[in-house]
């Protein structure tokens, strides 16, 4: 096939248009774009075949519907102060073997549940499927032919999805990571190795990625839930022994504690000071320990999430303020309502607005709350997000455990009873960190109108 400066074809082998489906004079005169889906046009032609010593391959459009698919080659020619393109095909016989094996690959980048990366000697991204766009958080037109540090500059090389080692032979095989994008946490398993050509060099690496964040969440919760039922047992045969010993304790210091102050025993005074503060810390303790083992009575109702967030802002902003810190409101229009208990989503909320705030200490910072309506999994999602120091890799899946707290006067079953309250209502409650603050996920079903 000879095409002029512009791309438009001037002659085509009958062979060639035969294989699409054609006449030959039905090409000459329309531009080459026409009649390839990839690539498309002169320039990408021109582009695909100078990136590789080997003969690129294209995918040529049948009259009808299909594609024929083949290796070619493109070379300039100056002849009468024109310049011409001439495109060249292998042999037809080979358009079978490689429209099958153009098929599998064209299934293989769209798996739904499978992420793919193909990499050049020179770090930089050749290919990637539309799983690992989504789990990366990358847009594929702006991903293909740029070096993996730059795609990847924003995140700490630590935690970067991949190294450079890889192109060295540091290979991988049944991995698992944690990833974290701008909104989602994906548990992945991940394999790697080098692309050869037939004398042995190395052409490239592919890495391959299935995420199983659905089974390791199942897994994490089914332990989570073991726990919680043994601490309810616990609990309930011992929280409201626990209790009224305390009752009894704590009156009587109120009365101590007046009578010190009235004959001016200010030492002794400040003694039952600290003694009740730590009485009302296990009393709180006690209240947790009851809400886990025997659910609060919960009024299920439609409310609206926006509603219940705008109520709460106050709290939070009050908090934010003695921390030093800056309060965000992202919110949704037109939100769907959800089934809940209005005052158990509040504590959720109230409770992760707290420890993104208390994260973030003296230093302050910005917390985000934001709104997201997922329509695909009817869901509705809400982001509380700080820009703390992060949840270290190894401790973020030890976050919800019961007693398992990084502050110094917690109980570590905040979280816990968090976790609990959404579940009940059909939800998820999901946490991610990069080492640059956190983002937690509240994810509940909505309703079918």
């Amino acid at each position: 096939m000879i095409l002029d400066r512009d791309g438009f074809v001037v002659f085509v082998q009958d062979e060639i248009a035969s294989a699409l489906g054609m006449r030959a004079e039905e090409m000459v005169g329309r531009p080459v774009a026409d009649f390839f889906v990839r690539p498309a046009g002169l320039a990408d032609l021109l582009e695909e075949a100078g990136r590789t010593e080997r003969p690129a391959v294209a995918a040529a459009r049948r009259h009808g519907g299909g594609e024929f698919v083949s290796e070619y080659a493109i070379f300039r020619v100056e002849g009468e102060g024109e310049a011409y393109y001439v495109l060249s095909f292998v042999p037809l016989n080979g358009e079978a073997k490689l429209s099958l094996l153009q098929r599998f690959a064209g299934a293989f980048l769209k798996d739904v549940n499978l992420g793919v990366l193909l990499i050049n000697p020179s770090f930089e991204l050749v290919e990637i499927s539309d799983t690992a766009c989504r789990v990366l958080g990358v847009r594929r037109e702006e991903a293909i032919g740029r070096p993996m540090d730059e795609l990847f500059a924003k995140i700490p090389m630590q935690h970067r999805f991949v190294q450079p080692t890889l192109l060295e032979g540091m290979v991988v095989k049944n991995h698992a990571i944690s990833w974290t994008n701008d909104r989602e946490r994906f548990e992945l398993i991940m394999d790697t190795s080098l692309l050869r050509d037939g004398k042995g060099r190395v052409v490239g690496a592919y890495v391959m990625f299935k995420d199983v964040s659905n089974l390791r969440s199942l897994e994490q919760q089914v332990q989570r839930s073991d726990r919680l039922a043994m601490i309810g047992q616990i609990a309930a045969g011992t929280a409201h022994e626990i209790r009224n010993p305390l009752t009894s304790i704590k009156g009587f210091l109120q009365v101590l504690k007046k009578s010190l102050r009235d004959q001016g025993m200010e030492k002794e005074y400040g003694y039952t000071e600290l003694m009740l503060s730590e009485i009302n810390r296990i009393n709180e303790l006690v209240s947790e320990f009851l809400l886990l083992s025997k659910p609060k009575h919960t009024t299920l109702t439609r409310i609206d999430v926006s509603t219940v967030i705008r109520e709460i802002l106050p709290i939070i902003n009050n908090e934010a303020i003695l921390h030093g810190v800056s309060v965000e409101y992202q919110a949704a229009l037109d939100l769907p309502h959800i089934i809940a208990d209005r005052e158990l989503l509040k504590q959720v909320f109230i409770n992760l607005c707290k420890n993104g705030i208390e994260a973030m200490g003296a230093d302050g910072g910005t917390l985000t709350i934001a709104e997201k309506l997922d329509e695909e999994e009817r869901q509705l999602n809400v982001y509380v997000q700080d820009t703390g120091p992060g949840i270290p890799a190894f401790l973020i899946d030890k976050i919800f455990d019961p007693f398992f707290t990084t502050k110094e006067e917690g109980t570590g079953l905040g979280l816990s009873v968090c976790q609990r309250i959404v579940h009940d209502i059909g939800g998820t409650l999901r946490v991610s960190s990069k080492g640059y603050g956190t983002i937690f996920v509240v994810s509940i079903p909505y309703p079918k109108d």
